[in-house]
């Protein structure tokens, strides 16, 4: 391995870890000033341990740290505007969600819109392996594109169903996207072109890292549903650009994906709220 991929790597995570631990001060004050706030008393959810008021917004500070990183390290190209596109539409509704709970319709429509942005834009699953022949299956480019939509959309659903407690959401996502920031590694030390993937897997690793501190316990700042749903965003994207296997992706993605199928079918359950 290099030593200039070693550098852009430690630069990547340690950029977006800095921006985003220095701008969360400010988008708290923000979320104070304009009301993006988590009130228990009225708005209760059973995994939340605080009792005060705690400003929401978190996805702001993630989704600054790291579109500045990628804009300072990462080529400019119509994917990456595409992927800055998406995440900030994203980021958007998780600041009006944050000041009023918006219907989960509109929510997961704006999701598709997001995945259709960057699926237009170059994104897509070409082929799977064969789990029996460990041959390669290949797509049409439809169907692609379809697998690459369902993928994307459900790893942003997993995470959002599954953002616990104080400090574990910005922890997973960012051990997540080390791991595959890791595997992309093998094809970017082969493949130059592969790099930028690498260095955005990192990226997104120290921007979680950089909100761990303001999140955990007793958190100062919640993600919010804009923090949640670019996790799931950015983890979708590697695990489809970072060449990893789409069964490597979903081990990675193991427990909020058993506690994501739990949850469905909680919220199945008659009489149970589907939000």
């Amino acid at each position: 391995m290099g030593y200039q991929l070693i550098l852009s790597i430690v630069t990547a995570f340690f950029l977006a870890l800095t921006s985003t631990y220095l701008i969360t001060p400010y988008v708290i004050t923000f979320a104070k000033r304009f009301g993006l706030v988590d009130n228990p008393k009225k708005r209760y959810h059973p995994a939340h341990t605080h009792t005060g008021i705690v400003p929401r917004a978190g996805g702001l500070a993630l989704l600054s740290g790291i579109i500045i990183s990628s804009f300072i390290l990462l080529p400019m190209n119509r994917l990456l505007i595409s992927i800055a596109i998406s995440s900030a539409i994203l980021a958007f509704v998780g600041l009006l969600d944050d000041k009023k709970d918006i219907n989960p319709y509109i929510r997961l429509m704006t999701n598709g819109v997001a995945a259709f942005i960057v699926i237009v834009a170059g994104i897509g699953v070409p082929y799977v392996t064969n789990p029996f022949t460990g041959g390669i299956i290949f797509f049409s480019m439809l169907l692609s594109n379809c697998v690459a939509f369902i993928w994307i959309m459900w790893t942003m659903s997993i995470i959002g169903w599954s953002s616990g407690v104080d400090g574990q959401m910005p922890g997973f996502a960012a051990i997540a996207a080390l791991v595959l920031g890791i595997l992309s590694l093998r094809f970017s030390i082969i493949d130059p072109s592969q790099i930028p993937v690498t260095l955005l897997a990192f990226i997104v690793a120290g921007a979680f890292v950089g909100f761990i501190p303001w999140n955990f316990y007793p958190q100062k700042i919640m993600p919010g549903y804009g923090g949640k749903t670019i996790a799931g965003f950015f983890l979708a994207l590697l695990g489809i650009l970072s060449y990893a296997k789409l069964g490597t992706a979903i081990l990675v993605l193991g427990v909020p994906m058993i506690d994501a199928v739990y949850t469905l079918v909680r919220r199945c359950r008659p009489g149970a709220s589907p939000s």
